[in-house]
């Protein structure tokens, strides 16, 4: 198979492609670095094309790249003072506790 050739994508890939390319050429990427960019996202998350043949057929993921938008939010609690995180530990384990979690 030629590099390049996305018949081992599902459709589910590549609407996820499309989706994220979008998505940079809303931020002035241009359409071909948008498509690559893309693509390497998708491979990124899925390992390649889940069809049968496609290097990603039958491996599990982790979905790296939507985990990414967690570190935004590591920052701001970090910034806030320690007692105000520990009352919220303090909170969210009454909730497990009382919720049987």
């Amino acid at each position: 198979m030629p590099q390049g050739d996305k018949r081992k994508y599902t459709a589910k890939q590549e609407r996820k492609a499309d989706h994220i390319a979008e998505g940079y050429e809303k931020k002035g990427v241009g359409t071909m670095e948008a498509e690559r960019r893309a693509w390497a996202t998708v491979n990124k998350d899925d390992g390649g094309g889940k069809k049968p043949g496609g290097s990603g057929r039958g491996k599990t993921t982790g979905h790296p790249a939507a985990h990414k938008g967690g570190k935004a939010g590591g920052r701001a609690a970090a910034a806030r003072p320690a007692a105000a995180r520990s009352a919220s530990a303090r909170k969210a384990a009454a909730t497990r506790k009382r919720h049987g979690t």
